[in-house]
């Protein structure tokens, strides 16, 4: 795993051939698998990255935004008007800040940002990482994720939704993984958390990732494997054979999480240190 201090040159796509080292790991696993065999392949093919060195706006090339309250808070009752005002979203001594700010803005209560690589950047397969410490507080709701290319055509869960961490901010120990498609979704998704041992994720960075190939999805934190989600495990169709794109967000309130209460902090500040994508 690389750092800061080693770390690829700034460049914003990078196109390579594919090489895929395929690897089997045996080990007892009581989350969604079927049996105790975990299918792993180590993507070293680097295809996307932003390491966020350029302070301003995100890099145009890689990120657009999602505006606004969305309909019926983005379909989870969200608090939050979405916006990209600096405020809400900018970079800043080699990071990523994604700000959820309590204030009055076009009828809602909260402000935040919402970014997503849609129409920019897709990928079927590979693995995409992020590298972030996570704000807290009751009905704080950042999360890293991914939506099937073809949302437009296909809504939601048909095109399918992986995501690669979600927090619940009144839980600052765990993180979840999940997978939504047809008969699989909201509160029917499958999901699994991971949770630290003596430390937060609110206290420093942590790697979330996943690994992903035909017919299975990994999910990790800090380099270690915590759930595999294969057809096996879905209760519907399985629809991650095809190009998904990324989004990065920190939502305030919604039916997830519940709305924030007298003891919740505002700003809360989302830093994430790189994105990166391999195949």
């Amino acid at each position: 795993m690389m750092n800061k201090r080693n770390r690829y040159k700034k460049g914003t796509l990078i196109m390579s051939f594919p090489g895929l080292l395929l690897l089997l790991l045996i080990f007892v696993h009581s989350g969604c698998s079927t049996d105790d065999t975990q299918t792993v392949v180590n993507f070293d093919e680097l295809v996307l990255q932003d390491e966020f060195d350029m302070d301003g706006v995100p890099d145009t090339a890689v990120w657009g935004y999602d505006i606004g309250r969305g309909v019926n808070g983005w379909g989870n009752n969200e608090l939050q008007y979405y916006t990209d005002r600096t405020e809400n979203v900018k970079v800043e001594n080699g990071f990523l800040l994604i700000t959820a700010q309590q204030e009055s803005f076009k009828g809602a209560s909260y402000t935040s940002a919402r970014l997503l690589t849609k129409g920019l950047f897709d990928q079927t397969y590979g693995r995409f990482e992020t590298r972030i410490r996570l704000p807290w507080g009751q009905g704080i709701w950042p999360a890293f994720w991914m939506l099937g290319a073809d949302i437009d055509t296909n809504p939601w869960p048909g095109a399918g939704e992986i995501d690669i961490m979600e927090f619940r901010g009144q839980e600052p120990t765990t993180v979840l993984g999940s997978v939504h498609g047809p008969g699989y979704s909201g509160g029917e998704s499958i999901t699994k958390s991971y949770t630290l041992e003596n430390d937060r994720f609110d206290t420093g960075f942590h790697v979330f990732g996943i690994e992903w190939g035909t017919e299975y999805v990994n999910f990790y934190v800090d380099d270690v494997l915590y759930n595999q989600i294969t057809p096996a495990d879905v209760t519907g169709e399985w629809v991650f054979d095809k190009p998904f794109f990324i989004l990065v967000n920190l939502a305030v309130g919604g039916t997830f999480v519940g709305s924030p209460n007298g003891e919740t902090v505002f700003p809360q500040t989302m830093l994430v240190d790189y994105v990166r994508v391999y195949k």
